[in-house]
């Protein structure tokens, strides 16, 4: 009997030391909350007692040793403390470079608190475990860490809305699991990579509203899988390679607000799989190519503001639906074919033109 309890009260003690988290990682948690202030909501307040497992508001650990896998603390949430205050979040500070000490970490997220600021710890890039990286919505400043390529499991890497400068480091290439790149509303420059196209496994690159300069790879085009290019309002130039025409996955196209010049590739606007397109306030020059068919598809074509002459194809009228058009604001002349989808357009769609004219516009050919 005596051996029996002996023996329970050791599983009993073996239990209780892998059900509670490391000292070190509680320390850890805890200096990141000293470098942080968040007044109103009190989610700091469940951080308390020896076990980080356990009732730490936004704190998981991996069932099996008890290492701290997630950190993820949104500032906007559906929770029911936000419900509770009827508030979003807000939080300032900085975030500690204790963070790297968690070397468990597979995600970190820490978003959409307005006013956080700082650096991002440059010893992030030694969190080998790490998946998920979500910055966003705070006042975060500095550079994307160097090295960032050396998390070769991340899949996302959301930083977006932020304070964020510099250009973007070669070794972001690396990232060869990346899915989903959100760079956008930020003050990085420099130039694109011109090796992007090694981001194989990448859906989503979204880097609108920085101040990239420079011309658009040509390597983009063999991400097999990338649905979503936004490289809007930046300071980008050079012509639009063919091969963005090209990609069997692409559906939306955001190259709006740069500097691009050159003709439209015939193979963008014969893709068939293309969706939203949006190549407006450019220097694209050249004719409207007359590719369009019964396959043709956008809910958005917008290509006004830029220098386009001639023209419009009429091969349009062919076009299986086309939602919002806008060829305003360029040098086409001629007659606006009619039919569809030229019969539920505006005529703002028009303006501003040398010598269009028909319906809608008022000028009679």
């Amino acid at each position: 009997m005596k051996v029996t309890i002996i023996y329970l009260a050791v599983v009993l003690l073996f239990v209780g030391v892998v059900t509670s988290c490391p000292p070190s990682d509680r320390e850890a948690l805890l200096a990141f909350k000293s470098g942080l202030t968040e007044p109103y909501l009190g989610i700091f307040n469940t951080w308390t007692g020896t076990d980080c497992c356990t009732n730490w508001y936004g704190v998981t650990c991996d069932p099996t040793d008890s290492r701290v896998n997630d950190i993820i603390l949104r500032g906007e949430s559906e929770d029911k403390i936000f419900e509770k205050t009827g508030r979003s979040g807000y939080m300032t500070g900085t975030l500690s470079p204790s963070l790297c000490s968690l070397d468990r970490l597979t995600t970190l997220i820490v978003a959409d608190w307005k006013a956080i600021s700082g650096d991002i710890p440059s010893c992030i890039t030694t969190l080998s475990h790490l998946r998920i990286l979500d910055l966003v919505g705070n006042q975060i400043t500095g550079q994307i860490p160097t090295d960032i390529g050396k998390l070769s499991k991340l899949t996302v890497l959301n930083i977006a809305d932020n304070k964020i400068s510099g250009e973007i480091p070669p070794s972001i290439v690396n990232l060869n699991r990346l899915m989903h790149l959100d760079l956008s509303n930020n003050q990085i420059s420099g130039e694109l990579p011109s090796d992007l196209g090694k981001l194989s496994m990448m859906s989503r690159a979204l880097l609108n509203k920085n101040q990239l300069a420079g011309s658009i790879p040509s390597s983009i085009g063999t991400i097999y899988r990338l649905a979503d290019l936004d490289l809007s309002m930046n300071k980008i130039s050079g012509s639009i390679p063919s091969q963005l025409g090209s990609m069997p996955v692409l559906s939306t196209l955001n190259l709006d607000s740069n500097q691009i010049n050159g003709e439209l590739p015939v193979s963008l606007l014969s893709n068939s799989g293309l969706n939203i397109v949006n190549l407006s306030r450019n220097s694209l020059d050249g004719y409207l190519p007359d590719v369009f068919s019964s396959r043709t598809y956008f809910s958005v074509l917008d290509l006004s503001y830029n220098k386009l002459k001639g023209a419009i194809p009429k091969s349009l009228s062919s076009a299986k639906y086309i939602g919002h058009l806008d060829l305003s604001n360029n040098h086409l002349c001629g007659t606006i074919p009619t039919g569809f989808p030229f019969d539920h357009l505006e005529a703002s769609s028009f303006t501003n033109n040398d010598c269009l004219c028909g319906s809608p516009l008022m000028r009679v050919c």
